[in-house]
């Protein structure tokens, strides 16, 4: 298989996917020129531009660092189609009429590289028909490549191909996919609405029968589609706002238009009122209305019986808000069943028709079921896909349920489940050998293509078999905390150190499993890995904590800060590499591990930052004190080595208003990881380059670094800078007493303490002062406060 080589791509309209899109691309450092119509006045860029400026202001953020927009030029299909020559990659992301695409197509033919890769961003249009538009030779080139709104959140990309697409072109441009965009590729075949949307898109219409069949309000249906089910926050009408109603409409009516054929043909319609909101401008979030809108602080929910909006207040009824608690899926299904409450019966309703729809479309909308299930859990973010979630109620006797509901004509259809669905003995659909594919009639393993070796424990499907991270490879030691093991096939010399605890909590038992894995990989190992599945760790236990503040045990409370600092330098200062691979939140605790690695492969989608003012304290398992080594060396390599303080002023910023870097970029930005470190895309892979790297690091003959001495340090001028600063936030209402305690404390360790300015210290004094600020703020009775709030809420105090 040849490699694909994108050194510039061009993404063709500039709407809300399409600069989505070119941002995304921009994150994977890959040059994009972002094309759309020419501006009748003033500038023809102008439109272009305009939505580069959007991209800095959408939350969540498109853009991983501000300074990602300058690979981003602009374009206009009047002045600049000579560009596309140098471009690799192409993707039309215009919108949805298939005439509009067409005479696109005849436009810039002329002007493609012979040798480029040409998609189309549709989410639903055939591509045999779009590939009409282009000239022959270039057919086989061109394919489908559908991304998700946000496209750099949005793990799905559907991969769609022509009958002309050229196999290996199709190989290489999944793995590029996989790997440098970091998606989960799901090979779709070209029906209308291809797999997750027309099962997604079903889903919302079956939600929307039965919420008017049961009489069930807008905001009582959210209450019931969402986390308590394993849908999003969001739930059903929520998503229906924040992906647009009049986006909703049209997919519905691609539906209605493209499939006539289809048993459940009857329900692809608009509802009125939803064809009322769109005719009304009220198109969900991006109108600030929609089925809900906000009143003040007061959230609101349409309300059809008064053709007017009511205050949302949607809650699940209690007696089926117990069945959703039970443990096993098939007690749980047999009970909604059996309620005769209209909350489960609604329930059971919805699920029992996306199983129905699912298992006939399945032969018809993709190559297997863990195809659809992947879909559906990538693209709609369902934590289990329709045909996991009927596997684990048990598929027999749901089955048996389903059928017997289609006979009775509750069912959306009167079709019949396939014969396949109730076949005797069949258990599900997903089997360690694979998953069941009703095209071919057999069971189907996963992709063999080389790219996805580099997933050394992939996402996995129920049923399915695979290797959990916990009960692979061979144990080198572990506690209560902590777990060191190998994975000798991929590299017997390489430890992996994984956290145990819940969220990854670092408490004592994790600080002695840490410093215990160090010693033994410095005697009988070449390396360590820092790796566990996200998060990478949520900081210090804070449950420890407050039970030794309410022991009244400062002086244990002192010792495990001491060890905590001891673990990190065990870390920095080990005679061999420590990686750590990050993934989702590195916060407090966890992020001063990551500073205190020898090297740092992080996934795009980390979140780090040192939060401890958040409740009250500072950082003091070593964090002030490397950030302090860290502007000393910094400053030495200036016009003025012992002058350190404007080195300090950014890093004071960070801690004292306890900022998370939103990206793996910004983190290398605040100064939580280095420029020299690895930034991966695909969260799957990181396991696999982190031993890599730890390798490569031994094998050059890896020297830790020496203890830092000699530390010039801002001192008592700087100490009294930060506090100007301070004064005047806290006397124009900005900070508390409490808050100016705080920062002023992380002010004094940055700076060294209470010593001369520019006076030299070594490392063990920066970690002494930080750790006796820190035990400080802790017998400070609005800090436990703060401590005790955060247990309790999960949200920060403000006192």
């Amino acid at each position: 298989m040849n490699k694909l080589i994108v050194r510039k791509a061009a993404v063709l309209g500039a709407g809300v996917m399409g600069a989505q899109i070119a941002a995304h691309l921009a994150n994977a450092g890959v040059p994009v020129v972002l094309f759309d119509l020419p501006s009748k006045d003033g500038d023809k860029n102008a439109v272009v531009r305009k939505a580069l400026d959007g991209l800095k202001k959408l939350d969540p953020a498109p853009l991983a660092s501000k300074d990602t927009l300058r690979f981003i030029d602009a374009a206009n299909y009047e002045e600049h189609l000579p560009l596309l020559a140098d471009c690799d990659l192409i993707i039309e992301a215009i919108a949805e009429r298939m005439d509009w695409k067409h005479d696109l197509y005849a436009k810039i033919s002329p002007f493609l590289a012979p040798d480029a890769v040409i998609a189309s961003n549709t989410s639903g249009l055939s591509m045999n028909a779009l590939e009409q538009g282009l000239p022959e030779a270039l057919r086989p080139r061109f394919c489908g490549v559908h991304f998700f709104n946000p496209p750099r959140y949005m793990h799905l990309v559907e991969l769609i191909a022509t009958q002309r697409t050229d196999t290996a072109l199709l190989d290489a441009l999944e793995t590029w996919l996989t790997s440098r965009l970091g998606k989960g590729v799901i090979r779709a075949l070209d029906t209308p609405n291809f797999v997750a949307n027309r099962i997604g898109v079903f889903s919302i219409l079956a939600v929307m029968h039965h919420t008017q069949a049961f009489g069930l309000g807008f905001d009582e249906v959210d209450a019931l589609t969402g986390p308590k089910i394993g849908r999003p926050k969001s739930a059903t009408y929520r998503t229906a706002d924040v992906v647009g109603l009049d986006t909703l409409a049209h997919v519905i009516k691609t539906m209605q238009d493209t499939l006539p054929d289809d048993p459940w043909h009857a329900h692809f319609t608009t509802p009125a009122w939803l064809t009322r909101l769109i005719e009304q401008g009220a198109l969900g979030q991006k109108t600030r209305c929609g089925i809900f809108r906000k009143q003040g602080r007061e959230i609101q929910v349409l309300n059809l019986a008064e053709q007017g909006y009511r205050p949302s207040s949607g809650e699940i009824a209690e007696e089926v808000a117990a069945i959703l608690k039970l443990r096993n899926p098939a007690e749980k299904f047999a009970a909604l069943r059996a309620s005769q409450h209209p909350h489960a019966q609604f329930l059971w309703a919805i699920f029992r028709d996306i199983f129905h729809y699912a298992a006939v479309q399945l032969e018809n909308v993709a190559d297997n079921a863990r195809d659809l299930d992947l879909a559906m859990r990538w693209g709609f973010g369902w934590a289990q896909g329709p045909f996991e979630t009927w596997q684990a109620a048990g598929w027999s006797a749901t089955a048996d349920a389903v059928a017997a509901d289609i006979a009775a004509g509750k069912a959306m259809s009167a079709v019949p489940l396939p014969a396949w669905a109730l076949e005797a003995g069949r258990s599900g659909v997903h089997t360690p050998e694979g998953s069941w594919s009703a095209r071919r009639n057999a069971y189907v393993p996963r992709s063999d293509l080389p790219v996805y070796g580099r997933q050394l424990f992939p996402e996995r499907v129920l049923g399915e078999n695979a290797a959990l991270p916990e009960q692979s490879g061979e144990t080198l030691y572990e506690n209560d905390g902590v777990r060191l093991w190998r994975l000798p096939a991929v590299d017997a010399g390489i430890g992996i150190v994984s956290i145990k605890s819940k969220m990854h909590t670092i408490g004592n038992e994790v600080l002695d499993g840490v410093i215990a894995a160090v010693r033994q990989a410095e005697t009988t190992l070449d390396g360590l890995v820092v790796w566990h599945e996200a998060p990478f760790a949520v900081g210090a236990n804070l449950q420890q904590v407050a039970e030794a503040i309410g022991a009244g045990r400062f002086d244990v409370l002192e010792a495990t800060v001491e060890k905590f600092q001891r673990t990190s330098q065990a870390l920095k200062y080990a005679q061999v590499p420590v990686v750590a691979a990050v993934q989702g939140m590195a916060l407090g605790g966890g992020c001063e591990f990551v500073m205190h690695a020898g090297k740092r492969v992080l996934a795009l989608e980390s979140y780090v930052g040192l939060v401890e003012a958040g409740v009250g304290l500072i950082p003091a398992g070593g964090g002030c004190k490397e950030f302090a080594v860290r502007a000393a060396g910094l400053a030495a390599q200036s016009a003025t080595p012992t002058e350190v303080f404007n080195f300090l002023q950014p890093v004071f910023q960070t801690i004292a208003m306890a900022k998370v870097a939103k990206s793996a970029q910004e983190a290398i930005d605040y100064g939580f990881a280095r420029s020299s470190d690895t930034i991966l895309f695909n969260a799957h892979e990181l396991l696999w380059v982190a031993i890599r790297e730890v390798r490569a690091l031994a094998d050059a003959g890896y020297a830790p670094p020496q203890l830092a001495r000699g530390i010039p340090v801002a001192g008592k001028n700087g100490i009294a800078t930060f506090e100007m600063l301070l004064v005047n936030m806290k006397e124009g209402g900005m900070i508390s007493a409490h808050d100016y305690k705080v920062a002023k404390a992380a002010a004094t360790a940055l700076c060294g303490g209470e010593v001369e300015t520019g006076s030299l210290v070594d490392e063990e004094w920066l970690l002494t002062v930080e750790r006796r600020l820190f035990v400080e703020l802790l017998k400070d009775p609005l800090t436990q406060a703060r401590i005790q709030h955060m247990l309790e809420t999960g949200k920060p105090l403000r006192n």
